[in-house]
């Protein structure tokens, strides 16, 4: 079942072809034995991201990518052919000569309309690729105009065109201290539209990525680059092909089904241990009762961070019991293990059914997935996708920011003179409020 990836504005473009490389790099590992079971895994993974140049040898990536600005795009495309494993398709790219100036409304409204089309077409293309067409990945930052604006506004085409295929958009949420001075206003209008026609929304904060790439790197700055690499090696982690419990592997759609089982919870929550950089693999041991451990007490403290999480926080007795104030309940979660002895580690404290609703049928709170594989040169490797409640308090504080704004009446003129109708902000205030509404109370 293959994988449509679509990159969307500056920052998807960047996390996307770091992506690519982290799946290349992991499907040429030379230090694996050769086996069936490797090839296996290489064969299910490049029907998922890549099809093969039709000149034999080299893998194509089953990408469309979208800016509204060349500069990226340009790069991105350059970047994958210097690497002589994979590359772009050609002339599945669309691109501009203007920006939409970090505006929502400007990529949604005046740079929507203009993009949907020839995008859509492009879309096509990849998706007859496919010999069976398992989902649609979408990759945007809501900081900015494009991936938001834009971003949405090709996610709505894509659920109009294709209703019955999986859309899960990867977002990747601003920094707390601010980036652009609209940010809130972008964020909460594209994840309220985005919660009306996509199946799952991963959000991905840049303050966490910032903390676990200054502790990987030991350096207090840390660039757009090496975040992006500790995105996509996140990404293919939990993306990558492994083995459910019935032994087949575990499908795009899969993974949207088991995760999100009502339509008012739509928000995934990625977690990866180890945390540590390339150079100090090779001086490191795990075994998986400590991984197992440490990413257990990452999920019920709704922390992404291993380094000072909270270890006094446990799972409460019985639903009835008061929690710990830092107690994060979920709702569905995805546990894939990858490398040696990980079909027999003991995952049962991840089945504790305190940490679900008592709504959620026992079997269906918990999927773990394995593959013996090793990935990216890790020895052990955890990763959890989840649903869950941790994203709530992320978005409770860019709601309230963006409210206090639109009180004040402050740049909603900027939006308003795109064609955008003040109600569209009451709207999305309206539907963000219920979703955390619907979150906290779990």
């Amino acid at each position: 079942m293959s994988v449509v990836t679509l990159q969307l504005g500056q920052c998807g473009n960047q996390v996307g072809l770091k992506l690519f490389q982290t799946l290349a790099s992991d499907l040429q590992n030379e230090n694996l034995p050769k086996s069936k079971n490797n090839q296996e895994y290489v064969e299910e993974s490049l029907q998922r991201f890549f099809h093969r140049n039709d000149s034999g040898g080299g893998m194509t990536a089953r990408a469309v990518s979208v800016d509204m600005e060349t500069k990226v795009i340009q790069n991105t495309v350059t970047e994958a052919k210097k690497s002589a494993k994979w590359r772009y398709p050609i002339g599945q790219q669309f691109c501009k000569k203007r920006g939409a100036g970090n505006n929502w409304a400007d990529g949604f409204y005046s740079h929507g309309a203009d993009t949907v089309e020839p995008v859509m077409e492009m879309i096509q293309k990849e998706v007859e690729k496919c010999d069976a067409l398992g989902g649609f990945l979408a990759l945007m930052s809501v900081a900015g105009g494009t991936g938001s604006g834009v971003g949405t506004c090709v996610s709505q085409a894509l659920r109009d065109e294709y209703p019955h295929t999986v859309l899960m958009n990867q977002l990747i949420w601003p920094h707390s201290s601010g980036e652009v001075i609209l940010q809130n206003y972008n964020t909460i209008l594209s994840l309220a539209h985005l919660y009306q026609c996509s199946d799952a929304i991963l959000l991905i904060q840049n303050d966490h990525i910032r903390t676990i790439c200054s502790r990987i790197t030991n350096q207090p700055n840390v660039s757009l680059d090496n975040m992006n690499q500790i995105i996509a090696h996140h990404t293919a982690s939990a993306l990558q092909p492994a083995l459910n419990s019935k032994s087949h592997w575990q499908t795009f759609g899969d993974i949207m089904k088991q995760l999100v089982p009502h339509a008012d919870y739509k928000l995934l929550t990625l977690r990866n241990v180890p945390q540590v950089s390339q150079e100090s693999l090779a001086f490191s041991s795990y075994n998986w009762p400590s991984v197992l451990k440490r990413l257990r007490q990452m999920l019920i403290t709704g922390v992404v961070i291993e380094e000072g999480m909270n270890w006094h926080v446990k799972v409460p007795t019985s639903h009835q019991a008061t929690p710990h104030p830092a107690f994060s309940r979920s709702l569905a979660n995805i546990l894939t293990l990858r490398g040696k002895e990980s079909s027999i580690a003991d995952t049962s404290s991840f089945s504790d059914a305190n940490m679900y609703p008592d709504w959620i049928p026992g079997d269906m709170a918990l999927t773990v997935c394995t593959q013996n594989r090793e990935f990216c040169r890790h020895e052990k490797t955890a990763t959890l996708l989840g649903n869950c409640q941790a994203p709530v308090t992320s978005l409770d504080t860019v709601v309230h920011k963006a409210w206090n704004m639109f009180a004040m009446r402050a740049y909603v003129h900027w939006y308003t003179r795109y064609g955008m109708a003040e109600e569209e902000f009451i709207d999305s205030f309206a539907c963000l409020e219920q979703v955390v509404h619907n979150y906290k109370n779990l």
